[in-house]
């Protein structure tokens, strides 16, 4: 089960196909969907999380908890709308296609994914864009 939750921020329309596209997403990765709790939240809502589980002081558009048992994915997926709508501007991206590249880093990183070298990001941007694209024609 895909769930959305909202902490102090303004809920922001989530497509009805969204979850499926999710779904598929994970099936496509050979994982079962166990549940997923997306939480939507501002910059100072997402900085405290990051100050309070990593000891890390700054803001960022995604944090992960993973909470994965063997092939079945379920975690905590913090997200920051600020922080998405400030990088669709920088990456001169709509909104829609920068919040659906951070829903599927999400998910992405529960699979198994990292992003902390050079070639494991260049491989999760091409994950995400394969979704992504797969999402637009859904």
């Amino acid at each position: 089960m895909i769930n959305y939750f909202f902490e102090k921020i303004d809920k922001v329309e989530i497509h009805s196909n969204t979850s499926e596209w999710l779904e598929n997403l994970i099936q496509a990765e050979n994982k079962k969907l166990g549940e997923i709790n997306y939480i939507f939240c501002d910059d100072e809502y997402l900085l405290k999380v990051n100050q309070d589980y990593l000891d890390h002081d700054y803001y960022t558009d995604i944090i992960t908890f993973d909470y994965v048992k063997g092939k079945t994915i379920s975690g905590d997926i913090f997200v920051s709308l600020p922080r998405i709508l400030d990088n669709a501007s920088t990456l001169s991206q709509n909104f829609e296609s920068e919040f659906n590249r951070v829903l599927a880093h999400g998910i992405l990183h529960l699979c198994g994914y990292k992003d902390k070298t050079e070639e494991e990001e260049t491989q999760m941007r091409a994950k995400e864009d394969f979704y992504i694209n797969q999402f637009k024609n859904f």
